[in-house]
């Protein structure tokens, strides 16, 4: 009976982790088509580097940002039902997506990306939340990275689709061909998605817990006076800022600078960003729990040494004038700079007590989102339409040199908090 047991919770496990995957997809392939699409939609709008900024950007990452502290603190609740939120959150966000695609103008356009980023920011936090009670410590970053596979394979599919049909139907249509489908998928979360607080299938660690919702304000403190968890706050929001500045203005560079479509970008770039993805997200999941189980320490490893690793290979790919050669050398720093998704979220849910994880998982992304995808993208597009007047079309160039000598920040606060987590990770559970 034990082991059937044991096979029935592996299984709901699995078919969880999956079905959000599959929404966590969805979730970046409609929030990252917009940085494939955003040259042929300049040309057509008349925008500017800065207006491309802050549409693919901060109007998207304010509204993310700012609601999911609240939906954070409602997912937390022992009564709510967060496969429903899922669902809900992301028949909005799909039909926001379409949406885009009727705009007419600058302003219409950034109002359709705040409904993005107001459907999206009920999608991560209860996800997270939903595997942490799931899941034991022993293998909750490979858990959490295997979820954040979403990230590069929807940025792929986002880049390969929206792509295409920029090519082949518009942007517009690219807009409204991708957005529908969600809404079909939102219905098949609300079927076979459940909750494991009503399903009795609550991880005996978490299960032992309690139900009792933890008061905010000492949920923010327990986050806060964790020194690890301020430190692995900065070294994420710096990273973050890093990868949403750079995907934004990378498949920019290569239209801009090297003459590709956007069809032949997000084939070419797709490929070759989505791959290293995928391989340095799970790497980094595997690395965090085979070398953390011996040394804590070492959860974080990976990330800190990758950011530096990264930088030679990123400033040959941006000086080289073969856009082939470029792809190839990416591949390195697209690999490394994934390692750090499975480590920080995981270490994140292990260092707050059980339920303040979602309200943590969100104020970790309100700082990445806030900071990496609300200024990472303006911040690099106003660099941009400054050195214009010196280096023309070939300003997103420089700007991208600069942006690979950042990586430093992140990798050195990734090694402090390092320091940290024997001391502090799991203390809580």
């Amino acid at each position: 009976m034990a082991t059937a047991a044991a096979r029935q919770t592996g299984g709901s496990v699995r078919v969880t982790l999956w079905i959000l995957l599959v929404v966590y997809i969805f979730n970046f392939i409609d929030r990252q088509i917009v940085n494939i699409l955003a040259e042929p939609i300049r040309l057509e709008l008349g925008l500017s580097d800065t207006q491309i900024g802050l549409m693919t950007g901060l109007a998207f990452a304010l509204f993310y940002t700012v609601l999911g502290l609240p939906i954070a603190r409602f997912s937390d609740r022992a009564t709510t039902n967060r496969p429903w939120l899922i669902g809900g959150a992301l028949a909005i966000w799909s039909a926001m997506t379409a949406l885009c695609g009727l705009a007419q103008n600058f302003i219409q356009l950034l109002l359709a990306r705040i409904g993005v980023g107001v459907g999206e920011a009920g999608c991560t936090p209860p996800a997270h939340s939903l595997i942490a009670d799931m899941v034991e410590p022993s293998k909750r970053a490979s858990a959490l990275a295997f979820y954040a596979l979403g990230i590069p394979i929807g940025t792929l599919l986002g880049m390969l689709i929206g792509g295409l049909l920029a090519d082949t139907v518009g942007w517009r249509n690219a807009f409204l061909i991708v957005g529908l489908p969600g809404i079909a998928l939102a219905v098949i979360v609300f079927m076979l998605l459940k909750d494991p607080r009503r399903t009795g299938m609550v991880h005996a660690n978490a299960a032992q817990q309690g139900t009792e919702q933890m008061p905010m304000g000492t949920a923010l403190k327990a986050m806060f006076s964790s020194r690890a968890f301020v430190l692995l706050l900065v070294a994420g929001s710096a990273a973050a800022f890093l990868a949403y500045g750079k995907i934004t203005w990378i498949t920019i560079f290569f239209q801009r600078t090297h003459g590709l479509t956007p069809g032949e970008t997000g084939f070419w770039f797709g490929v070759v960003n989505g791959g290293a993805g995928i391989a340095g997200t799970v790497l980094g999941g595997y690395l965090a729990d085979r070398f953390g189980s011996t040394n804590r320490r070492h959860v974080l490893t990976a990330p800190a040494v990758g950011m530096v690793v990264t930088i030679p290979f990123a400033l040959l790919a941006f000086w080289s004038d073969n856009w082939m050669l470029a792809l190839v050398l990416l591949i390195v720093p697209t690999l490394c700079n994934s390692l750090y998704y499975g480590p920080t979220y995981s270490s994140v849910q292990g260092l707050v007590p059980l339920r303040a994880r979602a309200i943590a998982a969100a104020v970790l992304l309100f700082f990445q989102n806030l900071v990496g995808l609300g200024l990472g993208p303006l911040f690099f597009g106003i660099l941009s339409d400054l050195l214009q007047p010196a280096y023309g079309e070939d300003s997103v160039r420089y700007v991208l040199y600069g942006a690979t000598f950042l990586g430093l920040v992140p990798a050195f606060f990734f090694w402090r908090c390092s320091l940290r987590l024997n001391e502090e990770l799991d203390q809580k559970d």
